[in-house]
């Protein structure tokens, strides 16, 4: 999964980026001062930074800049300066792009997916895969195997076991689970997560006599 920081000291700007973006199938990590986020880039690799320039602690100028000397991660600038002698000199200085507030959010996710394409086609195996025993999910080719052997998931089954397959020792409530591979709201109907687990563990195990999935009574589910 693509992993974005988003450094904004507002909380309601914060928090609506982190739920457009999660909505949109992607991890975010939260830094609410400059200080903050470059401490996170120091400690974690991500696959996108957004960076708000008026900050608490250090500035966004100079947190752009130790970041890029840390990690060599794609940054967007979210600001409200919106002149041209500022976006030259942001991105002189080694942002790869700059968007003004106030924004539009399709704006915003246009952007880092944009971003994210460039970076991962230079920077990351683009048959980016996850192994768990003898399962291996492929993410770009929407491929998965058991001891090589392929089964066929629909697209909602396979969120679902990429979801469960990235933390596998998390346990991810039926609410995680749907937030993850809906783009829409949980409603609290339990029927079709069990469906779906349900089917994912029928097509495991016409490959696999091993149980992948465990239920955790009253929490959710998990790899096992």
């Amino acid at each position: 999964m693509y992993r974005i920081l988003i450094i904004e000291d507002e909380n309601d700007i914060n928090n609506m980026i982190k739920a457009a973006l999660g909505k949109a199938g992607y991890e975010c990590v939260q830094a609410f001062s400059g200080t903050e986020g470059v401490l996170y880039a120091k400690t974690e690799k991500f696959s996108l930074i957004l960076l708000d320039l008026m900050l608490p602690g250090i500035t966004g100028e100079e947190a752009l800049t130790k970041i890029k000397e840390i990690q060599n991660t794609p940054v967007i600038v979210i600001s409200a300066k919106d002149s041209l002698d500022s976006k030259v000199e942001l991105l002189t200085a080694g942002a790869d792009d700059y968007i003004t507030k106030p924004f539009e959010l399709k704006e915003l996710l246009a952007r880092v997916a944009v971003q994210i394409r460039r970076y991962s086609g230079t920077h990351e195996d683009k048959a980016e895969k996850l192994q768990y025993k003898d399962i291996a999910l492929y993410k770009d080719s929407f491929k998965v195997t058991v001891k090589e052997d392929p089964i066929d998931l629909t697209k909602q089954e396979f969120r679902i076991l990429e979801l469960l397959m990235l933390h596998p020792d998390r346990v991810f409530s039926k609410q995680d689970i749907y937030d993850y591979a809906w783009d829409d709201y949980y409603i609290g109907e339990d029927k079709t997560i069990n469906v779906h687990i349900s089917n994912i563990r029928k097509k495991l195990k016409t490959v696999s006599d091993e149980d992948y999935i465990e239920t955790v009574w009253g929490i959710g589910f998990k790899m096992k």
